[in-house]
């Protein structure tokens, strides 16, 4: 593997809300969540004001990292309107929360079976949901920003979206009514299952790339883990200290990371439930006062594709960027008013929401994987930690292959 690069990340582009800000709560401004489609063509952003708007990627004709100037693109953006023949509007009537792409592509089976239902919509295409404030979730075909399907059962704010990343069209939905919901796209958007027992808003869930567990994170100190299989609770990971506001697995689903308002992401084996490793937040530079005890509160974690980064924003204006077995930071950028963060599927850049509704692209670590990584990696996308454990394998290895040389 090369040696981590510890260059702060460079401001690629921003873009912004071409409406002005309006004060009014009804139009909330805040980019809550960003999205890129699993095959990198499209991304997707909550700028507020009930809009989301459907970018081809990448950004105009050529993604070029140096001399892109963000503002002016911006409002060359905002001129062209919903008439332009790629970029989409979609008018959501709610404030957005979550963002979910489908996988790409769809299993060709699928077209068949819509074929033989003619009163279901055809999802065989790529598709985007939507959570809204009133609870609705709305389902778009990106290709055409048509609706196909509208999704009611949430009592509340829908916070956060996750679809199995194999195709199946199973979209799992977080609420501010303490439930996630279990939704099958293939059946008109029926709902499966509720899994309650949440006792706060559930801020976030992430399903495992091997589509066998469903992290939830509720706004309290543990976090919960379903399978996906029996859409049962198989364990709580308690080790936080205040509330857990976002989860993500890594891409072999051997790690879990949890953020929260405690200031700590902690790193854990989702098969055991061992904590691995705690990554605590410090300031770079002293508060001016003690009146704001929680301005190092995490709001967004992410994985790089590769598993080897972790990206994380937090309440101190910074986006901090992690190698997977150091305890520090490798790089820094200043980001006021981060929200969420995400990476490009691809790898090489992040893309953060704001809460005054901007998107901001920042570079990230390019890094060649190891051969020993490639190679945990594909065994760890098959095999449990148990499985791990009982190959006859020497002790380092299996500490290797489950992520205990840290």
């Amino acid at each position: 593997m090369l040696s981590p690069v510890s260059e702060e990340p460079l401001l690629l582009a921003e873009l912004k809300p071409g409406r002005p800000h309006q004060f009014d709560w009804k139009s909330s401004c805040e980019t809550w969540s960003v999205a890129f489609s699993p095959d990198g063509s499209w991304f997707a952003w909550s700028q507020g004001h009930c809009i989301v708007k459907l970018i081809p990627w990448p950004l105009e004709e050529q993604f070029i990292p140096k001399g892109f100037e963000a503002k002016s693109r911006s409002s060359k953006n905002d001129t062209k309107g919903p008439g332009s023949p790629k970029e989409k509007t979609l008018d959501c009537g709610q404030i957005v929360w979550g963002l979910a792409f489908s996988p790409w592509p769809s299993p060709p089976s699928r077209k068949l079976w819509a074929r033989h239902h003619p009163q279901v919509p055809d999802i065989s295409c790529l598709i985007l949901a939507t959570g809204l404030n009133d609870g609705q979730i709305k389902i778009w075909e990106v290709q055409t920003g048509l609706l196909l399907l509208n999704l009611s059962g949430h009592q509340d704010v829908v916070r956060d979206l996750s679809f199995t990343p194999s195709g199946s069209l199973i979209l799992v939905s977080a609420s501010r009514d303490k439930t996630l919901r279990i939704w099958d796209l293939n059946k008109h958007g029926k709902q499966i299952q509720v899994l309650s027992g949440h006792l706060q808003w559930v801020y976030c869930c992430s399903i495992s790339p091997d589509c066998s567990m469903l992290c939830s994170a509720a706004g309290e100190k543990s976090v919960f883990l379903w399978s996906m299989r029996s859409y049962t609770l198989i364990r709580k990971l308690e080790g936080h200290q205040s509330s857990v506001v976002s989860c993500d697995f890594s891409p072999d689903s051997a790690l879990l990371v949890t953020a929260s308002y405690d200031t700590n992401v902690i790193m854990w084996d989702p098969y055991t439930g061992e904590r691995l490793r705690l990554l605590h937040h410090t300031q770079l530079d002293p508060p001016m006062d003690d009146s704001d005890v929680h301005i190092s509160s995490l709001r967004s974690v992410c994985f790089s594709p590769e598993g080897l980064y972790l990206a994380t924003v937090a309440d101190d204006r910074l986006l901090r960027i992690w190698a997977l077995e150091l305890k520090t930071p490798i790089a820094f950028a200043p980001m006021t008013n981060g929200l969420c963060c995400t990476f490009f599927p691809h790898g090489g850049v992040i893309a953060t929401g704001t809460r005054d509704g901007h998107v901001q692209f920042w570079t990230a670590p390019r890094v060649l994987s190891s051969l020993k990584h490639l190679c945990r990696k594909a065994l760890r996308s098959f095999l449990t930690t148990y499985q791990v454990l009982a190959l006859p394998i020497p002790k380092k290895m299996k500490e290797f292959l489950t992520y205990r040389t840290f």
